[in-house]
């Protein structure tokens, strides 16, 4: 299957943003500044882009541009998977504070398939 060269453009920059958004994740989880090595491979974007694609959709002019075109799909990856691979290294459980939340009726009447923690005072 042969793809298009805007769809092979795009690809590459959700791809970048999957590796930075997982490695910005886990350096967070050890260091609270960590998330900005992530953010800061954005500028490798361009590189990156490059070093697989090889080729230009017509859209974007020069290798310049790459940023300026990428920015919005890389951010979204990036956040996401920083926030996935945050969530999954830290271990997260939701708690509840309030017994009229959702979560917390879910939790009471047994339909929640994760362990829930109360913390309802009061």
């Amino acid at each position: 299957m042969k793809l298009a060269v805007e769809h092979k453009f795009s690809l590459t920059v959700y791809l970048w943003g999957l590796i930075t958004g997982v490695i910005s994740g886990l350096l967070a989880y050890y260091n609270q500044a960590g998330w900005l090595v992530g953010f800061l491979m954005y500028f490798l974007t361009d590189r990156f882009v490059m070093a697989v694609v090889r080729e230009l959709p017509p859209d974007v002019p020069d290798q310049r541009a790459i940023l300026r075109k990428a920015f919005w799909g890389w951010l979204l990856f990036w956040l996401y998977f920083t926030m996935l691979s945050y969530t999954v290294a830290t271990h997260f459980t939701p708690v509840c504070y309030s017994n009229q939340s959702l979560f917390c009726r879910m939790c009471e009447s047994g339909n929640a398939s994760i362990k829930c923690i109360s913390n309802i005072t009061g």
